[in-house]
């Protein structure tokens, strides 16, 4: 069956992500698109990942047969791209064929809305109720080549407006005054081109790895984190970098090497482009994230008066947070954020862009950026570990921690309880009295308690693959561990901390 999640329908290549399937979601988005009766018109792009290119193909062709145009970005692209083309051709909906951070064998389709946007649930649920109703005779497809002809299918190029617009954007004159070293590691990914467009514009002196095309990704995940990132930090030192760079497989999540090789997490990063953004470029508004994403960004938030507002996984939860308040800046914990002004949705090409810039214009090395926020606002450390699950074990967990709302004993004190996204629990210092009742929230200032909090815990069931997933943050590595540890004895998870 054909399933949306957090970051769009993804399925195992030659088992849920077959041809047929493909072309039911096109007919399914086709002939929505037809109901809504506005401009029969989109543009689909692709990753590198094995069977990406013909899956566009085939998802033009049976969007083609329901009468919508195409246009096609006839050589592969990052995600954002696709989500800029929607947003300034004002079109009703795009797509790009990836499977974002997946395993190799995987592949999948991310849906686009107009303005550049994630398609909302409301939407993925109707389309995909629709496509799992189809059968094959329901499908209709019209020839590529016939498509090409007629001008239901059109070649398309928007690279150069995409990247000018991230040019635009970036003071790229500091970073000429500093002309720093990066190394960049696109993962066999597709942000190679567009990165060392930026960067050599910039000025910039650039060493690359990873960059031929590999449908396996090296044989490694291409997610851009700590247990992937070791060849990136060795390359730092050996060419005395200021920088290193990754990008996921279809670039609209980054990864940070520090000067000194050291992996800079996600929600470091997010915290600092905010404090840049809010401190030397003097910049308003509020902070949206995920809520597994670090409360560091609600205490720099309130040390500028700013808001910082807690939304469910998902970057269109974030989108529409973002776009509801005007906020500034917008991200999660895996790695992807977005400025206002710029898209609605990810961009690690925009996010690298930006990092370049904060280096450069504060003339300090990351390292002590790094430093210079925690001797401010106090350390807080993520971490997070995932198990995959059979279905009777995911009901265990479903049934104890969500039926039956069981928690067990922590060493900090519990101060509220979300059921919003999975469960989450919010700690208070250690010494603080525990809330009487943590399940009632009436009268309880949020954003005051979330960036005095002295850490939490959640536990989510993945939007994409069988996994359960376990976040949480703390003063210090060792102590988020254990509480990570008291949640895993008490699920009966291995955990070795």
């Amino acid at each position: 069956m054909i399933q949306f999640g957090t970051g769009g329908w993804r399925a195992i290549i030659g088992d849920g992500f077959t041809r047929e399937n493909i072309q039911k979601v096109a007919a399914a988005l086709g002939r929505r698109i037809a109901r809504e009766g506005e401009r029969r018109e989109i543009c689909i792009g692709y990753d590198r990942r094995f069977l990406s290119r013909e899956a566009a193909i085939w998802f033009s062709e049976a969007i083609a047969g329901e009468g919508i145009r195409v246009n096609f970005i006839n050589l592969s692209a990052p995600t954002p791209q696709v989500m800029f083309t929607v947003k300034t051709w004002n079109l009703p909906y795009g797509v790009a064929i990836t499977a974002s951070h997946n395993p190799a064998l995987y592949n999948g389709i991310k849906l686009f809305t107009r303005g550049g946007r994630d398609a909302v649930q409301e939407i993925t649920d109707a389309i995909q109720a629709e496509a799992n109703a189809m059968s094959a005779e329901d499908i209709h497809p019209a020839s590529f080549e016939v498509g090409l002809r007629s001008g239901y299918i059109t070649f398309v190029d928007p690279r150069d407006d995409y990247l000018d617009s991230i040019i635009e954007r970036i003071d790229t004159r500091a970073i000429r005054r500093r002309r720093p070293r990066i190394v960049l590691d696109p993962m066999y990914g597709v942000s190679l081109t567009g990165l060392m467009t930026i960067l050599y514009s910039s000025r910039c002196d650039v060493d690359v790895i990873h960059d031929t095309h590999d449908a396996f990704f090296g044989r490694r995940l291409p997610a851009p984190t700590l247990d992937t990132l070791a060849d990136l930090q060795r390359q730092v030192i050996d060419h005395n970098a200021d920088l290193g760079i990754a990008t996921d497989g279809d670039a609209d999540r980054l990864g940070v090497i520090d000067e000194k090789g050291r992996y800079i997490s996600a929600n470091m990063v997010l915290v600092l482009l905010y404090y840049y953004l809010l401190r030397y470029k003097c910049w308003k508004g509020a902070a949206v994230r995920n809520v597994a994403t670090t409360h560091l960004l609600d205490r720099v938030a309130a040390k500028f008066g700013e808001q910082c507002v807690e939304v469910p996984v998902g970057f269109k939860h974030i989108s529409a947070a973002m776009q509801r308040l005007d906020a500034l800046i917008g991200g999660e914990s895996s790695g992807g954020l977005t400025v206002r002004g710029h898209i609605f949705g990810k961009d690690g090409l925009y996010a690298a862009s930006l990092l370049v810039e904060m280096l450069c214009v504060t003339g300090k090395p990351l390292s002590q950026m790094v430093q210079d926020i925690y001797a401010e606002f106090g350390e807080l450390h993520v971490v997070e570990f995932d198990w995959p699950l059979t279905e009777e074990a995911k009901a265990s967990v479903e049934e104890r921690v969500f039926g039956r709302r069981e928690l067990p004993e922590f060493e900090l004190p519990v101060r509220r309880v979300s059921y919003e996204d999975g469960c989450k629990v919010y700690f208070g210092q250690p010494g603080d009295a525990p809330a009487d009742d943590p399940f009632d929230v009436e009268g309880i200032d949020v954003q005051a308690e979330n960036a005095a909090a002295g850490g939490w815990i959640i536990v989510r069931f993945s939007g994409t693959e069988p996994r359960v997933r376990i976040f949480a943050e703390a003063e210090t590595e060792a102590r988020a561990k254990g509480l990570v540890g008291a949640m895993t004895r008490f699920l009966g998870l291995p955990f070795s901390g």
